[in-house]
């Protein structure tokens, strides 16, 4: 999601002479209105035309280079009316910018639900945007039911309290707010994200003068689940958050996006951290795991790396493939490399890709480079029990 002037700069972009959305050039606009194009797409926008390049930026010969190299074009920015800004938001958002399909989003700004993406903005002073003060979570929608959604509320009023951010509502009250919103979306396959802020009301860098917190909710639709499709990482160069943070799941997600970024660059999916130690901590924002020669089923403790909770119900739920003889035992401790890339099997879990088989570790193979029997068997248990589990985990929705 965006802050409002993140909406506001790409709505803006479809004014006469306005830097385009990323801010990765300047261009001058011909006077003479016409219409928002983005790609080869065409958006009619009170006559503006908008040459959009596949970025989201304006064309331009005047491309961002080093600070010596700018040469900037003079512009003449428009004073916009709050219509005019809702015109053109609501241009943004038809002109198929955004990756991902939002069905509802709450804001205690506002005190209500909006079905309508386009008005799915947050205040550009509030912390979360500016300061990065703010944590979240997330819980998966599953046939009409919400999984694991007390766990991941759990997690979050710990991060909360870490990060002195006081909820503006106790724990009832957000839960049926969540429940509620997703309900208004009709979402019945996606997630929820839930986010908690330090609160709107200035620039400062802490929250002074009696400021209130916010909290914000966003339903995702997704169209498909997520497949246990064999993948390759490599040992992030970026360092990973201290464990202060690293234990907390805040806004600040700037070391683990370049750390995957690090891994795009590669030719691979995600990378992996290793603890000051060495021992093998993590992904971006999922957990890790091992089967080893011996059938035990190992898995980095969580004290210092975020306490996942798709992979504790990845332990729970291996009890059954210790039962029937699939898997000799499970162990939650140090790992180390070396452990790591002998195993047979190595896999990702997190809400986002359940259970993600790897096949390739930086240049050695894990196993025999294939996807292993225990993943694909731990990635149907899972997805069974977010259909049928116990409703410890399974939240029912009322739509």
């Amino acid at each position: 999601m965006s802050s409002i002037h993140g909406f506001a700069g790409a709505a803006a972009a479809a004014g006469e002479s306005m830097v385009g959305v990323g801010a990765r050039s300047t261009a001058t606009i011909r006077s003479q209105r016409s219409f928002f194009l983005v790609g080869s797409k065409r958006i009619a926008l009170n006559g503006v035309e908008m040459p959009l390049c596949k970025f989201g930026s304006l064309k331009s010969s005047h491309r961002m280079g080093p600070p010596q190299a700018c040469n900037f074009t003079s512009v003449d920015l428009p004073l916009l009316s709050m219509s005019e800004v809702t015109e053109r938001l609501a241009a943004f958002h038809a002109s198929g910018a955004r990756n991902q399909e939002y069905t509802a989003m709450y804001s205690s700004i506002v005190g209500g639900v909006t079905t309508n993406p386009a008005a799915m903005v947050i205040p550009m002073d509030d912390h979360m945007v500016h300061r990065g003060h703010g944590i979240f979570d997330t819980a998966a929608i599953m046939d009409g039911h919400l999984y694991e959604l007390d766990q991941h509320l759990d997690r979050f009023l710990r991060s909360a309290s870490m990060a002195k951010i006081h909820p503006p509502f106790d724990l009832s009250t957000m839960r049926s707010i969540l429940i509620q919103t997703v309900s208004m979306s009709k979402c019945t396959l996606g997630s929820l994200r839930y986010w908690l802020s330090a609160g709107p009301g200035d620039f400062q860098l802490t929250p002074a003068g009696g400021m209130n917190s916010a909290f914000y909710a966003v339903v995702i639709q997704l169209h498909s689940f997520p497949s246990p499709s064999g993948c390759k990482v490599v040992t992030s160069t970026i360092p990973m958050k201290p464990l202060q943070f690293s234990i907390m799941k805040s806004t600040n997600y700037l070391p683990n996006a370049l750390s995957k970024m690090e891994a795009e660059e590669k030719g691979a999916y995600v990378s992996i951290w290793l603890d000051e130690e060495g021992f093998i901590a993590e992904g971006p924002n999922m957990n890790v795991a091992f089967v080893t020669k011996q059938k035990e089923l190992m898995m980095p403790s969580f004290d210092k790396i975020l306490s996942g909770c798709t992979a504790k119900r990845v332990l729970a739920v291996a009890d059954t493939l210790v039962a029937d003889g699939r898997l000799t035992g499970v162990r939650v401790g140090n790992v180390t490399v070396e452990e790591g890339k002998e195993a047979e099997e190595m896999m990702l879990i997190g809400s986002g890709v359940i259970v993600k088989p790897v096949l390739q570790w930086d240049d050695k193979f894990i196993g025999d480079g294939k996807e292993g029997p225990i993943a694909q068997a731990l990635y149907n248990l899972i997805v069974e029990d977010m259909k049928s589990g116990p409703s410890t985990v399974r939240v029912p929705v009322s739509y």
